[in-house]
């Protein structure tokens, strides 16, 4: 089964740096944070923040070529969490009206789902894999349930969505 999410915020993980998505789901507190590399952060946080760069980012660029191919984004999902590495998809429509999945790390699904103004979803199996992990380590993926997040960008019904 399929959560929806929404995206809660940004933070850097203060022991390494890393800068961390907080995904939100939609019907309870449940959260999944989920480290990302710094250029695909920084395209996050300019779509949730509507700042337009002077060129296409990636991003853009991605979002351009489906739509001038005849396609549309319908959706991304964060598939799977191996050896604590998350792993996600892009769903499309092409021209034809025929389902492409793309795999895609989820940082830049979400960065593509933000412009393509989207639905988010994580696999449920991905959460509690998450919280698993996170209940055998002190410090790592997941277990963001009963924890408090800083919030970098803002409240949840702050964003965009």
């Amino acid at each position: 089964m399929e959560i929806e999410v929404k995206i809660r915020g940004l933070m850097m993980d203060p022991n390494s740096g890393t800068p961390i998505v907080i995904l939100k789901d939609v019907n309870s507190d449940t959260m999944l944070p989920i480290w990302v590399g710094a250029y695909e952060a920084n395209a996050i946080a300019l779509e949730i923040e509507k700042i337009a760069p002077q060129r296409p980012m990636t991003h853009d660029l991605l979002r351009n070529l489906i739509v001038e191919m005849g396609a549309q984004v319908e959706r991304v999902v964060v598939t799977e969490l191996r050896d604590n590495t998350f792993f996600a998809i892009i769903e499309m429509r092409n021209h034809e009206g025929e389902k492409v999945l793309l795999d895609s790390r989820p940082s830049d699904a979400i960065a593509l789902a933000l412009r393509a103004d989207c639905p988010i979803y994580v696999n449920d199996e991905v959460i509690r894999a998450s919280q698993s992990v996170s209940g055998r380590e002190e410090e790592g993926v997941g277990g963001a349930e009963d924890e408090e997040w800083p919030d970098v960008i803002g409240e949840a019904g702050d964003l965009p969505m």
